[in-house]
């Protein structure tokens, strides 16, 4: 790490008193490492840790850093219900069970993981010594959404989007074809090793932070992770985003519905005529297909990836179903409205992509093939299995 980041800056803002910094390690292996990079070398109060002693049943937690889980850090950030007097942290993360995922928190702010990368790419070469001659390229997985794709072409970088899986970013990777890379559930990385790191994502973001506030610790406002994420939106487009997983659903079921959503797709007009029946004001569809990578490294090909809606404005509805067993299977939709106004980019996430999920459940027939639907939170049979990459969920009681 000491190889890739500048430590004297990033100690500089973790040493000074304006600067407030909470990481939770969830009992997993990243406590370790986090006690000897961010308190011995870099300076921050060991107070600032949380749940960083690894436990072989983490500590009867559930160590996967989302808004769900991390209640502890969540709460402390000023995101839990109750409105606690004392002053959140101005930075807080999160780490799962082996250290390679990793959550972002400002304070009372939550940084979605496809925004995370998107902003660790744009701000990479000034931020970060290791990338300082350039990035070779970017790279997503497919259900990602696109924003990073906005910043690779706004840096004339390469790009790639490929299959969940990170043996794809792999294949690029050695290949010298990409430098950063994200996805989704929460997983960043660069090409310093061939997998995603938890702690490089946090130290990205400390550098990022360091280096917008270089002038400011002395004195003057500092620069948040609130005005970092809101900035890179005011430039890029905001990628309004979530993810709803539906459970145990009935294998059959499941499967007819990603039959009928490929069936629809070889008639554009006719999905268009469906989507405006549901909602007037939503964009038209532009592409439909089933997702394949054909990977420019070994030359394999990754066929039924994903299906695929594609908007006129740059929104996105993906359905993927993974787990076809005796147990049920779990579909997994999701949601993604794209919106470059910068006037309109800091509205409620849920009411920027209701008309979406209004169109994403109405055009897939969900609730006709897999049973009743929630009517508060979408999910299958009143129980609450899913769990959603943004602020929807947090917001959402169990019905």
């Amino acid at each position: 790490m000491k190889s890739i980041f500048d430590f004297e800056s990033i100690q500089k803002l973790l040493t000074s008193p304006k600067f407030t910094f909470c990481y939770d390690a969830l009992h997993g292996v990243a406590g370790a490492y986090a006690k000897r990079i961010f308190v011995e070398e870099l300076g921050a109060q060991e107070s600032s840790l949380l749940n960083c002693v690894p436990k072989e049943d983490f500590g009867g937690g559930h160590p996967d850093p989302n808004l769900t889980y991390a209640k502890e850090l969540v709460s402390r950030m000023g995101l839990g219900k109750s409105n606690s007097e004392v002053e959140p942290p101005e930075f807080g993360a999160a780490a799962d069970g082996d250290a390679d995922r990793n959550m972002i928190l400002g304070k009372r702010f939550f940084v979605t993981p496809s925004d995370s990368v998107s902003i660790i790419a744009a701000n990479a070469v000034e931020a970060i010594p290791y990338f300082s001659a350039g990035l070779k390229g970017v790279a997503r997985s497919m259900p990602t959404s696109s924003g990073l794709d906005v910043v690779a072409k706004n840096l004339n970088l390469k790009f790639f989007e490929v299959p969940t899986g990170w043996k794809f970013f792999g294949n690029l990777m050695d290949a010298g074809l990409c430098s950063i890379c994200g996805e989704e559930s929460f997983g960043t990385g660069s090409d310093h090793i061939r997998e995603k790191d938890g702690i490089w994502a946090v130290l990205a973001w400390l550098s990022i932070l360091a280096y917008k506030n270089k002038e400011n610790l002395g004195g003057g406002e500092l620069v948040t992770v609130e005005d970092i994420v809101r900035n890179h939106w005011a430039t890029y487009g905001r990628h309004y985003y979530t993810r709803y997983d539906y459970e145990n659903v009935d294998a059959g079921a499941a499967k007819e519905l990603m039959a009928y959503l490929v069936r629809l797709q070889s008639s554009i007009s006719e999905v268009n005529e469906i989507v405006s029946g549901i909602r007037s004001d939503v964009s038209k569809v532009v592409h439909a297909d089933e997702f394949e990578y054909k990977d420019p490294i070994d030359g394999s090909i990754s066929k039924h990836q994903g299906i695929r809606y594609l908007f006129e404005d740059g929104s996105r509805l993906i359905f993927r179903l993974s787990g076809t067993g005796s147990e049920g299977a779990t579909i997994r939709l999701y949601i993604e409205q794209y919106e470059k106004d910068p006037s309109k980019t800091g509205r409620d996430s849920q009411d920027a992509l209701a008309p979406l999920v209004a169109v994403a459940l109405g055009l897939s027939k969900m609730q006709e093939f897999t049973g009743p639907i929630c009517t508060n939170c979408h999910y299958i049979d009143f129980h609450c299995y899913a769990q959603q990459w943004g602020l929807i969920a947090f917001n959402l009681e169990s019905p």
